[in-house]
């Protein structure tokens, strides 16, 4: 089994209902933020070395998503009749991932400053970690409701509840998902499993980074992309 993370998962399944009429025709990961759809944003991350492998789930208007990667190295997993949340879903795809741990990407945000994942690999440590989550503070967590999701000690591990916000970047061995009884489950299952033995750890993005989730979050991005060029 290998240490290091070779592979990707990029979660697109979601009905996007916070978008309101603009998911009414085409699924979330096609709405287009400073005129790209959100998956192009999210798949130009994961142009870098490590990725070797790259899976991205669907369920909503799936035609329109795997016409869209019909042209990239992207393997599709339609996840139906139901949608199987985060933990499922990656479980479901963990035969095209392979072994060892791997990347997982949310499709509804957008980052500027330094490659998120780029920063994961440089600093993941499979002697010591089962996840390694890419934060944000709360304050800097644009288009994101709420007070964050994590707090990180000196040595980086993570325990919940805290100023920090998770992105949906991170770096997780998926050992521990064949366990979970459940076929619709969230990853959070597994993160309290491993925050119990403190191996879940986390990393802080210099960046910005912005939840593309709902209509305010286009102005937000965009705003930001903005900001970012003019320095």
């Amino acid at each position: 089994m290998r240490d290091h993370p070779a592979s990707l998962m990029l979660f697109a399944a979601g009905f996007g209902t916070r978008m309101g009429a603009l998911t009414a025709d085409r699924p979330k990961p096609l709405v287009e933020v400073a005129g790209r759809p959100l998956i192009d944003h999210a798949l130009a991350l994961t142009d870098i070395g490590p990725v070797r492998t790259r899976v991205m789930n669907v369920h909503y208007r799936a035609d329109q998503l795997i016409d869209h990667v019909a042209d990239r190295p992207v393997t599709v997993t339609h996840e139906t009749p139901d949608i199987l949340d985060t933990g499922g879903g990656l479980r479901n795809a963990l035969p095209a991932l392979g072994e060892g741990p791997v990347f997982t990407l949310n499709s509804d945000a957008v980052w500027s400053g330094p490659n998120p994942l780029s920063a994961l690999a440089a600093a993941w440590d499979p002697a010591r970690m089962e996840a390694l989550l890419m934060l944000v503070p709360a304050d800097r967590a644009r288009g994101h409701a709420g007070t964050g999701d994590f707090d990180i000690d000196a040595r980086g591990r993570l325990t919940r509840s805290g100023p920090l916000t998770y992105t949906g970047a991170q770096i997780i061995r998926p050992d521990r998902l064949s366990q979970v009884k459940q076929d619709v489950f969230s990853l959070n299952v597994i993160w309290r499993q491993m925050e119990a033995v403190g191996t879940l750890f986390g990393l802080v993005h210099p960046g910005g980074w912005c939840d593309v989730g709902h209509p305010g979050g286009i102005t937000e991005a965009e705003a930001m992309l903005a900001e970012t060029d003019l320095v």
